[in-house]
C-alpha cells in the first residue's frame, strides 16, 4: 500500500535523526515529555530508592485531594502535636501553640520542606502518621505508582520508605495536570512562617533562579539518598518533567538538572506529522459499492523528532484487508505505525473516511465471475 503524502511528510523530517544519549551522573533518572507522552530517558527508573523529601509530593497530593473533595479549605486550621514540633531536619518551626492554615502548610512543605508541616497534615487528615502513610501507599498504587511504599509523610529515612524515579514523575505529572490552581506555589521562592524561618525561607529548587521555564517541583536529600530533584519546565507547547537522584552535592544536582533540562528541550523538536481527518492511505474493499475506501488519522499526530541530521524515521500502515463491506464511516480498521530511532513506537488509529455500502446483485455477480476467470482461465489476454 502506497501512502505517498505521508511518506513525503516524513521525508521532510529525516533531516532530524537520533538524539545524543544523555549521560547522567545520577544513579537513577527519568525524563518525560508531556505533550507527546514520550519517555526521553530512563536510567534505573523503576528501581525503588529512598526518595528523601521528594516524597513530600505525595503528602501534598493527599492534601490537594482533600481540598478538591471539600474536606478542608485553604483557611482550615490544623493542630500541631508535640511529635510534629519535635521533627528534625528541615522545618517551618511550628510549635504546639500554632494553628497553621492549609495555605501555610502547603507553603511550608513546598518552600521550607517542612518535616513538621508534613506530620501536621498527616495527623490532621488521617489521625496518625502511620494511617496516613498507608493511605499514601494505597492512593499511589491507584495512580499507577507501582514501585512506591510510604512509611511516613516527610521522606524521613526508613528502609521501607521507597519510590522509583518513574513513580515520582507520574506523581509530578498528576500534580501539574490535576491541580493547576495550586501548582503555581511550586515556583514561589520564599516563605517565612511567623517570622521564624528566616534561615530556611528559600525554595531549594536550583532551577527557579535560572529561568528556562522551570516552575517546580521538589528537591530531596539524605545521606542514603544523596541529592535529588523532581523538576519541571515549560517552553512553548512543550512541558518536560525530569527526576534525578543520587548526586553527591547541591552543586552537582543543580548542574545536572540544568544540563538535563536543556538537553530535553534542545535535542528534540515537536513536529505535527499529520492532522486528524487527513487521508493517509486507501484500503481495498471486498464486495462494496466502492472498490476502495480512504483511511484517515483519528487524531493529530505530533511527534518529538531528535534534532540531528540522520535518516531513520519509518512509517507503515497496518490493517487486515481487503475490508469487507458494509463499512460505517469512522470505523477503526487499522493503525498508522511511526518509528523514530531511540524513541517509543507511535501507533495512531486509522478510521474509514466514508461509509461503503455492500455491492448490488449485479456487482457481486461480476466480482464472482472475475474471481472464477482468474482461478480457471487466468488473466484476460494471458497465455495458458
Amino acid at each position: 500500500m502506497l501512502f505517498k503524502r505521508l511518506l513525503c511528510l516524513l521525508a521532510l523530517l529525516t533531516f532530524f535523526g537520533p538524539a545524543q544519549a544523555f549521560e547522567t551522573r545520577a544513579t537513577a533518572a527519568w525524563v518525560y515529555d508531556t505533550a507527546t507522552q514520550t519517555v526521553l530517558m530512563d536510567k534505573n527508573a523503576d528501581q525503588p530508592l529512598p526518595p528523601a523529601s521528594m516524597s513530600k509530593l505525595m503528602t501534598l497530593n493527599m492534601l490537594f485531594e482533600a481540598l478538591r473533595d471539600g474536606r478542608v479549605t485553604m483557611e482550615t486550621t490544623f493542630t500541631v502535636s508535640t511529635r510534629a514540633k519535635n521533627m528534625g531536619g528541615s522545618t517551618m518551626f511550628l510549635n504546639e501553640r500554632d494553628r497553621p492554615t492549609t495555605r501555610d502548610l502547603i507553603h511550608g512543605i513546598i518552600i521550607n520542606s517542612g518535616n513538621d508541616a508534613c506530620v501536621v497534615v498527616a495527623e490532621g487528615l488521617a489521625g496518625t502518621e502511620e494511617a496516613f502513610s498507608r493511605q499514601m501507599t494505597e492512593r499511589g498504587k491507584a495512580l499507577g505508582m507501582t514501585n512506591s511504599n510510604f512509611t511516613n509523610s516527610s521522606g524521613w529515612p526508613d528502609p521501607n520508605h521507597r519510590m522509583s524515579m518513574r513513580d515520582l514523575g507520574i506523581l509530578a505529572r498528576h500534580l501539574i495536570e490535576e491541580f493547576p490552581e495550586y501548582y503555581g506555589i511550586f515556583s514561589e521562592t520564599e516563605f517565612n512562617y511567623a517570622d521564624r524561618a528566616a534561615a530556611n525561607r528559600h525554595n531549594r529548587n536550583p532551577l527557579l533562579k535560572l529561568g528556562g521555564g522551570a516552575d517546580g517541583l521538589k528537591t530531596g536529600h539524605t545521606a542514603e539518598a544523596g541529592y535529588g530533584l523532581v523538576g519541571s519546565a515549560k517552553q512553548g507547547e512543550r512541558r518536560v518533567i525530569f527526576v534525578i537522584t543520587g548526586l553527591s552535592s547541591e552543586k552537582e544536582r543543580a548542574e545536572e538538572a540544568d544540563r538535563m533540562m536543556n538537553w530535553a528541550f534542545r535535542q528534540f523538536v515537536l513536529k505535527t506529522v499529520i492532522k486528524a481527518g487527513e487521508r493517509v492511505a486507501e484500503a481495498e474493499v471486498w464486495l462494496g459499492q466502492s472498490q476502495t475506501v480512504g483511511l484517515i488519522a483519528a487524531e493529530d499526530v505530533s511527534m518529538l523528532v531528535p534534532a540531528l541530521v540522520q535518516d531513520g524515521i519509518k512509517a507503515e500502515i497496518s490493517y487486515t484487508g481487503p475490508l469487507k463491506a458494509p463499512l460505517e464511516q469512522g470505523a477503526e480498521v487499522g493503525s498508522l505505525v511511526i518509528s523514530v530511532p531511540g524513541l517509543p513506537e507511535r501507533r495512531v488509529p486509522l478510521l474509514t473516511e466514508t461509509a461503503v455500502a455492500p455491492a448490488g446483485f449485479m456487482q457481486r455477480m461480476q466480482k464472482a465471475a472475475g474471481v472464477l476467470q482468474k482461478r480457471f482461465l487466468g488473466e484476460p489476454g494471458s497465455e495458458s
